[in-house]
């Protein structure tokens, strides 16, 4: 069997956030039920995927378990099923570096032993600080820096030498907004694998605003090197946006091709249960996700355009194609105002 691809599903973990951002969009009212997220995270145990991400860690005020964000380590790891494969590892993500180190327990066989970090790009230097220190509490870290497009060669380097001076556990690049293209992808593999300790594995997350996320997935496995590698996917796709690679198409694709044996029924009773949630357009391609992937901007700009101020899909193109540079990486209420009066639409505000 060839092990040296490993699958990460962040069903639950990306599918949770997007129940989450509808929510505070006033787009839909739906969360997980219990049930449902006790019976994917025991259908994914039963399948062999090798990591699964069970939520995301927040301080919150609000209780948020019910779209897997959880207040603690202690809290996410009582979602672990009680009988799962010892072989698999089970990951929370901690969706910045707010938590005080002080409250998150060293690692114990009771607590996820996977822990991504989404770095903040305006506060690069404490997350990978706080990844530091995580490491030190003897968890295995993943370092997650979103929309690593935007990533200069000297901050690139710069995540190349903290990985591998902390003993990261893998080194990700992140599509956010799913406009990489195949040759991006071989840019970040080559950059990370010829800068990285041998031990440190290369992680991608594709996002699928331009339906490119499974043909940029093979480009990322087709890279002829020994090392470990760990790709990211969501039953249906459910996640943020316009959604992941599909689960479902990478575990057949390896079974069939690169000798796994992933239990692809265990796989499909998951999907099963996911499907209930799709069809409230929560995530999938649209015209709508797939503009700002060509604009090489955030997602939640042209849907704010299109759904809250009723643009046309014309006049969104041409917003997100003419607008400053300082607006592209980040969505704020705000920013998305600004461009309605630079762009004449104060009508509408």
């Amino acid at each position: 069997m060839n092990k040296r691809i490993q699958i990460l599903d962040c069903t639950l973990r990306d599918g949770g956030l997007g129940l989450e951002d509808a929510r505070i969009n006033k787009e839909a009212d739906l969360v997980f039920s219990k049930d449902d997220m006790d019976g994917v995270s025991h259908n994914l145990s039963r399948s062999g995927i090798d990591i699964i991400e069970i939520g995301s860690i927040e301080i919150s005020n609000d209780d948020k378990r019910n779209m897997a964000i959880y207040q603690n380590m202690e809290s996410i790891s009582n979602e672990i099923p009680k009988l799962y494969n010892p072989n698999q590892m089970y990951a929370a993500l901690y969706r910045g570096p707010d938590t005080p180190l002080s409250d998150i327990p060293y690692w114990n066989e009771s607590y996820c032993k996977a822990v991504r970090v989404i770095l903040r790009y305006s506060e690069l230097k404490k997350s990978l600080d706080f990844c530091r220190e995580l490491s030190k509490k003897n968890y295995k870290v993943f370092i997650q820096p979103m929309v690593t497009m935007r990533y200069t060669k000297d901050e690139l380097q710069m995540l190349i030498d903290d990985a591998n001076e902390m003993s990261a556990y893998a080194l990700y690049f992140v599509d956010s907004y799913g406009y990489m293209l195949d040759q991006d992808v071989k840019h970040f593999f080559s950059t990370f694998d010829k800068g990285l300790n041998a031990s440190i594995k290369i992680g991608f997350h594709a996002h699928n605003n331009m339906n490119l996320a499974f043909s940029n997935v093979l480009a990322f496995i087709m890279q002829e090197s020994d090392r470990g590698l760990i790709v990211d996917s969501c039953c249906l796709g459910m996640g943020q946006g316009a959604g992941n690679l599909q689960t479902e198409i990478i575990v057949d694709h390896l079974n069939k091709y690169y000798g796994t044996s992933y239990n692809y029924d265990a796989v499909l009773m998951a999907c099963e249960i996911i499907e209930k949630y799709s069809n409230t357009s929560l995530w999938g391609y649209s015209l709508t996700r797939f503009l700002p992937a060509i604009n090489k901007s955030a997602y939640k700009i042209s849907l704010t355009l299109r759904n809250k101020y009723k643009l046309s899909f014309v006049e969104i193109h041409n917003i997100l194609k003419n607008m400053p540079g300082k607006y592209r990486d980040r969505y704020t209420p705000e920013g998305t105002k600004d461009l309605l009066k630079m762009f004449g639409y104060t009508n509408l505000i």
